[in-house]
């Protein structure tokens, strides 16, 4: 990197399509888990509960090659602050991601199997952790590629 600029491979990287379907279904999962987050503690409804199990399912197939490449590429671990970050943000990333398969199982077992309305028997400890991941992943990610950014920034001086 030179003058400010991003490299031309981690440009390259950024518009992958990987990641750029990585990136939406993301932001679309935080968009859908906040509204059930909140339309439950307000009215004890889960709208949008359908389209956010089916793309849980697509963001964790997307995220399990996208992390598998992505290590492929920076191992080994190194006592670093974005390794630290990233690793901390893939480890909270995995656990959201099957926490949020398991309560899908869930929900498939009532709304598909059984073809049962009302609520879903949800664990409340697993619905927690989810919750509480889900919110944990925006940070780590987040702090993980601005220590990346920084890092590349100070190497271009």
């Amino acid at each position: 990197m030179t003058s400010g600029r991003i490299a031309p491979e981690r440009a390259e990287r950024l518009r992958a399509p990987l990641l750029v379907a990585l990136w939406a279904l993301l932001a679309f999962e935080t968009a859908g888990g906040l509204v059930l987050f909140t339309a439950y503690l307000v009215a004890g409804r889960r709208p949008g509960e359908s389209l956010h199990v089916v793309a849980g399912v697509l963001l964790a197939g997307c995220y399990a090659v996208y992390q598998w490449r992505h290590w492929g590429r920076v191992a080994p671990l190194r006592p670093r602050v974005d390794y630290v970050l990233g690793t901390v943000a893939a480890c909270v990333t995995a656990l959201t991601l099957g926490s949020g398969l398991v309560l899908g199982a869930a929900w498939w077992a009532a709304r598909v199997t059984a073809r049962r309305g009302g609520e879903v028997g949800y664990a409340p400890w697993l619905s927690a952790v989810h919750n509480i991941g889900g919110m944990l992943i925006l940070a780590f990610v987040g702090a993980h590629l601005g220590a990346v950014l920084m890092r590349d920034r100070t190497r271009s001086r």
